[in-house]
C-alpha cells in the first residue's frame, strides 16, 4: 500500500465514522468550497463555470494544498457546455448573464411565465415525465419546440448536444474522483442527486410565488403532485448514489422551512413526501445528507422521526448548539461556522468559532491540529 492509499483509506475512516455519529481519532474536515476554489486557483468564476476542467483543477488543488479529508469533486456544478446546449432558461451564467466574478445564479421567472402554470397540475399528476417533456422543457429552452410545432434543425440537435453533454460532464466525475484519491488521498464527499418534491415544485415548475397561492387556492393538488413525483426522485437518487454505500446522497433543502412555507404546510405538504424518500434511501444503505439552507429551527424535531444514523444534517444558518440538544444524539452534525464568519472575519474568530462548536459534543477528540487545518485556507486567500 502506497503513503497517499494508506492516506487516503485513513481519511475515509475517520469521515465514515464522523458522519455514522460515532467518535473518530479527528473531526474531520470537509468543506462545501465552490467559487472559493477559484479564486485560490487563479481562476475566475466564469472559467471554472465554462470549463469544467479548471473546476475540476481547482478542487484538487485546493484539496491537496489545504489537507482536507474530504471534498466535493465539483460544486461549481453549473457547466455552461451543458446549459447552452438545450439553452436552459434559468440559470444565470458568469461572463454573459452576470459579470465575470460572480458565481452561478438561478433566474426564477415571474408568475406569468411559470414553466408550470396553474391549471396544469393534473396533467403533471396524471404523468409527470410526459409532462416534462411535453410543456415544461420547452418551456425552460430557448430551443426546444413545443408539442405540435414544427421540429426545427436547433430542437433536434439540442436534443442530441443536451444528451453528448450530460454524457461528457458525469462521466468526468469518475477520473475525478480517482484523481481525488491518488493525488492528495482525499476522499470525495458526497454521491447522488436529491430534491424533496415541494422544492421541485417551487423552483423549477411554479416558482416561489405561484406556489405560496396554489398553497392557498389548491394545496390537495399540490400535495398530489408531491406524491406523484416521489417515485420518479428516489429512483434518481438511488440510481445516482455510491455504489459503495459509504458517502451520503446530497440533498441541498430549499424552500419547505418557515418563513418561505408555514409550519402547518410543512408538516401537511414537505414532509409526508419528504420522509419515506429518506426512509427507503436508509434501507438501501444510502445516507442522506442534508443541507439544511437557512434556518430550519421550526422542524428540527420532525427529523427526529427517521432513523438513527440515516441522515448527515448540516447546519447553514441555525444554531449548532440548539440542532445539537434536538439531534445530536440520533444524527452527525456538521457545519454550524457561519459562512460571513469565514469570509469576512480574522481567522483568530474562526478559530474561537470552531473550538466553541467542538464543545457541543460529548466525545472526547483531538482538537490540536484545529490552529492550522482549519485556518490555513483563510490565510491564504487573504494574502
Amino acid at each position: 500500500m502506497t503513503d497517499m492509499e494508506q492516506l487516503y483509506n485513513e481519511r475515509l475512516g475517520r469521515y465514515l465514522t464522523a458522519m455514522r455519529n460515532e467518535k473518530p481519532d479527528k473531526i474531520p474536515i470537509r468543506p462545501f468550497v465552490a467559487e472559493f476554489t477559484a479564486r485560490y486557483a487563479g481562476f475566475t468564476c466564469q472559467e471554472v463555470t465554462h470549463d469544467f476542467d479548471k473546476a475540476f483543477e481547482a478542487a484538487r488543488k485546493c484539496a491537496a494544498d489545504f489537507d482536507w479529508d474530504a471534498v466535493v469533486a465539483n460544486m461549481v456544478y453549473v457547466w455552461t457546455g451543458l446549459t447552452q446546449a438545450i439553452g436552459i432558461k434559468y440559470y444565470g451564467t458568469p461572463g454573459i448573464d452576470i459579470p465575470p466574478d460572480i458565481g452561478f445564479q438561478y433566474r426564477e421567472p415571474n408568475e406569468e411565465n411559470a414553466f408550470m402554470k396553474a391549471d396544469e397540475y393534473d396533467e403533471l399528476i396524471d404523468d409527470p415525465t410526459a409532462f416534462l417533456y411535453s410543456k415544461w422543457l420547452p418551456r425552460a429552452s430557448t430551443d426546444i419546440c413545443a408539442i405540435g410545432e414544427p421540429a426545427t434543425y436547433r430542437n433536434n440537435l439540442a436534443l442530441v448536444k443536451g444528451g453528448m453533454a450530460m454524457l461528457n460532464y458525469f462521466t468526468a466525475f469518475g477520473p475525478q474522483c480517482d484523481a481525488l484519491r491518488t493525488e492528495s488521498g482525499t476522499v470525495s464527499a458526497i454521491a447522488g442527486i436529491f430534491k424533496a418534491p415541494f422544492d421541485i415544485i417551487g423552483d423549477k415548475l411554479r416558482g416561489y410565488i405561484g406556489l405560496t397561492m396554489d398553497m392557498i387556492e389548491q394545496p390537495e393538488k399540490v400535495l398530489a403532485a408531491c406524491e406523484a413525483l416521489m417515485p420518479h426522485l428516489y429512483k434518481v437518487a438511488l440510481s445516482t448514489a455510491d455504489a459503495n454505500k459509504q458517502v451520503p446522497i446530497a440533498f441541498w433543502m430549499h424552500r419547505g422551512c418557515m418563513p418561505f412555507v408555514s409550519e402547518g404546510q410543512f408538516d401537511s405538504h414537505y414532509w409526508p413526501t419528504l420522509k419515506p424518500i429518506i426512509e427507503e434511501l436508509w434501507r438501501n444503505g444510502h445516507q442522506t445528507l442534508f443541507y439544511a439552507e437557512g434556518d430550519w429551527k421550526h422542524h428540527l424535531h420532525s427529523f427526529t422521526e427517521l432513523p438513527d444514523q440515516s441522515i448527515v444534517y448540516h447546519v447553514d444558518k441555525g444554531d449548532i448548539f440548539e440542532t445539537h440538544k434536538i439531534l445530536g444524539h440520533k444524527f452527525c452534525l456538521s457545519g454550524g461556522i457561519p459562512n460571513m464568519l469565514l469570509s469576512y472575519h480574522p481567522p483568530d474568530d474562526v478559530r474561537t468559532s470552531v473550538r466553541k462548536s467542538l464543545t457541543v459534543s460529548h466525545k472526547t477528540v483531538d482538537t490540536s491540529w484545529m490552529p492550522v487545518r482549519s485556518c490555513k485556507m483563510i490565510h491564504a486567500l487573504r494574502t
